[in-house]
């Protein structure tokens, strides 16, 4: 909503050095969102005036029309002779009067006018169009021609009123009231604790029988229509310049007498208002709803078949308007026209004005049904007030009366559909405990008064809603309004409370570790959509029995390439990585967590639970009881180098063995030890593929797997060679996990360090071995770590050489070289018994 500020001082008495920012700072205050203040005429400076073409030569002998003129200005060029001034517009002729700039003077812009020589002449000024001043579209698309009463010299800077400052207000879809001068108006007057003057405030006559007649068929769609009638118009009557310069402000095209004071009025008081051509109407006017296959051709000149839920304006011959949106053209305020022999001018004359009050929902629906969005259609689906019709349509009649010479006649139309105003019982102090701020009941009171409520009662407040507030609904909303009006700012800024709780469950302190942990290793955490395709699947080489196939799909996907949740975290890392390696990010390390969704098939389908009201304990548990099964789980996917070059030396790709890695940061947040085994699972490639696994209740149970993803796999979803991905279970790993994990108590004895190598069968784990040497040292043992794989002819075909260093160290002494030596031999018995391996060199 634009608001001139000139025009906002009709109606309140703002002091008199205030300006549009000082209006600003209190709307914005009030709750009010001014978004610009904009400086109409900034820069402009006189000479600037009224002058009359005396005389217009045609210049010949250029590319575009010229034509060089004479103005009278009176003396405001110091002379009183008549101004020289070249022009290239064609739509004024001899004796029109128009605004012309005289040497001196500067336009917005910082545009300086001297007298210059163009075309052969010397031009001493400008004759001026609306954009040159900055008036914005008058509809002309020219030269500025004025009515002919004006003297010539008068000062037009003043007459134009050029000069402004307009304020621009976004309205939020609750404060439909201002969306009019009279809202914004009211919402002025009380940041300034100023009176308002009401322009819906008017005498209006009382309805009788002998008004236009009106028949509403749907009191639900259009409970209030007021209608007035206006006969003897002058068809050659224009709208004055004030007039038009406040619809221009306001941001809309003058068009013409009739329009542009239904325009005028709707922006003063806020009731949309249409005009019809009274003899272009056949019979009663009637309100009701569209019959299908109906047509109507609104006024932007668009053919429009009618829905059945459409609201329709009609006559005899049917629709003649789409209901606060837009009117029909066969019912159009006919333009002004001269009769070619006898020069009378033919146009509308009578005219009925119309001022209904529309219910919101419809006209949206209609609006976007035809995608046919108007000043009326804007106000009535945020709410208008139902009690300015009359007020609107008397104004209206009173403009028309008064600038086109016109006769106001003495029926008065208007169909009520009765209801009761909205009441709401408010405590006197519910303000108070919404905003922690104690206002009493006379702020309360006042406040509510200020915004139009009528206000009854001691402890327990019966606040009846004035009719342009259709926003208020509830207690919180009229709390609200005492807020706001007290200021936002007056509003204690305190820390809230929060109860005592529990804390984190131990299921989400492991959700929450995992992800420090891989951050800590290195990784980044991507957030993917819980979607996918069966595409994907196919790409990954995923057997037609595989579980992870068995979708669940949505009702209403977001794409529909990706139906399905997801039964694995992996499409969506890959997919994150081959996006940012196409961005030229070569070393990737990527991380998330999240569930993914398995179906069982035994799930019962889902019952639509009711809105009106809140569903059963059995309802909520069927419903629980038809979802999936949702396991969280955790994926890396890595991919270039794990370590860059540098001048310390060559980088290190990444590998299978860094997914696995990967795996262990993970386990060791739950307490776990996994155990690593050769496997074979799609997408990894089937001899660089390591089972993870964890001990549950005794038994070893698959919790995930890692290792390099098959050159397949990588080839269908175009990733960088030697991908290697990790995917874990969390829920698995939480119940192998002993609880709580606990900080490791720190031995301040020395440590001592044994190095065994011992010579197994190529076929035997690296792990099995690892467990038999851990379970052998007992206790003492403090860690265990590989570090060499020989193989070799020293060692004969089918053998192989793990070397592996172990640290003993005791909590509570230092050990003697004894307990030390009895625990490496124990360790490499136990390592012989099970796997049989043998000391290297024995």
């Amino acid at each position: 909503m634009r608001v001139p500020l000139s025009w906002l001082r009709e109606y309140v008495d703002l002091p008199a050095g205030e300006t549009g920012r000082d209006v600003q700072a209190k709307l914005v205050a009030a709750g009010l969102e001014v978004e610009t203040v904009e400086q109409l005429g900034a820069g402009l400076k006189g000479p600037l005036v009224v002058g009359q073409v005396l005389t217009i030569e045609e210049l010949e002998g250029f590319k575009k029309p010229i034509r060089f003129c004479t103005v009278d200005v009176g003396q405001a060029n110091g002379t009183g002779e008549p101004q020289e001034i070249v022009c290239g517009a064609r739509n004024f002729s001899v004796g029109d009067k128009v605004v012309v700039v005289l040497p001196g003077a500067e336009l917005p812009g910082g545009f300086a006018i001297s007298a210059r020589k163009t075309y052969g002449k010397v031009s001493h000024g400008m004759i001026c169009s609306s954009d040159e001043l900055g008036m914005g579209d008058d509809g002309a698309h020219g030269i500025i021609v004025l009515p002919p009463e004006y003297e010539v010299g008068t000062d037009a800077i003043e007459l134009l009123q050029l000069v402004d400052e307009v304020l621009d207000i976004a309205v939020t879809p609750d404060r439909s009231y201002c969306l009019s001068m009279r809202g914004i108006a009211r919402e002025t007057a009380i940041a300034y604790e100023l009176p308002l003057r009401d322009p819906a405030l008017l005498d209006v006559p009382a309805p009788n029988s002998h008004g236009y007649p009106v028949k509403v068929a749907d009191p639900v769609g259009c409970d209030r229509f007021t209608a007035r009638t206006v006969t003897g118009l002058d068809p050659e009557a224009r709208s004055p310049i004030w007039l038009q310069r406040r619809l221009q402000k306001a941001g809309m095209r003058p068009v013409s007498l009739a329009v542009d004071v239904t325009n005028y009025v709707m922006l003063e008081i806020g009731q949309p208002l249409h005009a019809y051509d009274r003899s272009r109407i056949t019979g009663a006017i009637g309100v009701r709803r569209a019959q299908p296959g109906e047509k109507l051709t609104t006024l932007d000149g668009t053919k429009r078949v009618l829905d059945a839920e459409d609201l329709v304006i009609t006559d005899e011959s049917g629709p003649i308007g789409l209901a606060g949106v837009m009117g029909g053209a066969n019912t159009e305020i006919a333009d002004s026209a001269a009769d070619p022999e006898s020069g009378q001018v033919a146009g509308t004359t009578e005219v009925v004005i119309e001022a209904a009050h529309f219910a919101p929902v419809p006209v949206a629906r209609t609006a976007r049904r035809h995608k046919l969005s108007s000043e009326a259609s804007k106000r009535f689906e945020r709410g208008v007030d139902p009690e300015a019709t009359s007020a609107a349509a008397q104004r209206t009649v009173d403009l028309l009366v008064l600038l086109a010479g016109g006769t106001a006649e003495v029926g008065v139309t208007e169909i009520i559909a009765p209801r009761a105003p909205h009441t709401i019982t408010l405590p006197a102090d519910h303000p108070d405990k919404v905003a922690g701020v104690a206002y009493g009941r006379e702020t309360v009171v006042r406040r509510l008064q200020q915004i139009g409520c009528d206000v009854y009662g001691a402890d327990d407040l019966t606040v009846t809603v004035p009719s342009w507030r259709p926003d208020l609904t509830d207690p919180n909303d009229l709390a609200e309004e005492v807020i706001r009006l007290e200021g936002y700012e007056n509003l204690p800024s305190t820390l809230p409370r929060p109860p005592a709780g529990r804390g984190l469950t131990e299921r989400q302190r492991l959700h929450r570790r995992v992800g420090r942990a891989l951050a800590g290793a290195g990784y980044v955490e991507a957030l993917n959509y819980p979607f996918l395709g069966e595409e994907v699947l196919d790409q990954f080489g995923l057997a037609a029995d595989d579980p992870r196939r068995d979708l669940v799909r949505l009702v209403n996907p977001l794409s529909d390439t990706e139906p399905a949740l997801r039964t694995t975290l992996l499409p969506g890392l890959l997919g994150a990585l081959r996006r940012n390696a196409g961005r030229g990010e070569h070393d990737l390390a990527l991380f998330e967590t999240g569930l993914v969704f398995r179906a069982t098939g035994d799930e019962p389908p889902a019952a639509v639970l009711p809105v009106d009201r809140r569903p059963t304990d059995e309802q909520i548990a069927g419903l629980n009881a038809a979802l999936p099964h949702q396991p969280r789980r955790a994926a890396v996917v890595l991919a270039g180098d794990r370590e860059q070059a540098g001048w310390w030396g060559k980088g290190t790709p990444v590998s299978w063995a860094d997914a696995v890695e990967a795996g262990r940061v993970v386990a060791r947040e739950a307490g776990v030890e996994l155990i690593v085994r050769q496997d074979q699972q799609d997408p990894w490639h089937p001899g660089r593929c390591a089972a993870l696994l964890a001990v549950v209740d005794g038994q070893e149970i698959l919790v995930g797997n890692a290792g390099e993803l098959h050159p397949r796999v990588t080839k269908a979803l175009g990733l960088p060679e030697r991908t290697c991905a990790m995917e874990i279970e969390l829920d698995r790993l939480e119940q192998a996990g002993a609880g709580r994990v606990e900080a490791p108590h720190v031995s301040t004895f020395p440590v001592a360090t044994q190095d065994v190598a011992l010579v197994v069968d190529a076929s035997v784990p690296a792990a099995e071995v690892e467990k038999a040497l851990r379970e052998g040292a007992g206790e003492l043992l403090e860690s265990l770590r590989l570090f060499d794989v020989f193989t070799g002819e020293q060692l004969g075909e089918g053998r192989k050489s793990l070397a592996y260093a172990l640290r003993f160290r005791a909590p509570d002494r230092t050990l003697t070289a004894e307990e030390i030596a009895a625990s490496r031999d124990a360790a490499v018995s136990a390592a012989a018994d099970r796997t049989g391996a043998t000391l290297r060199g024995a």
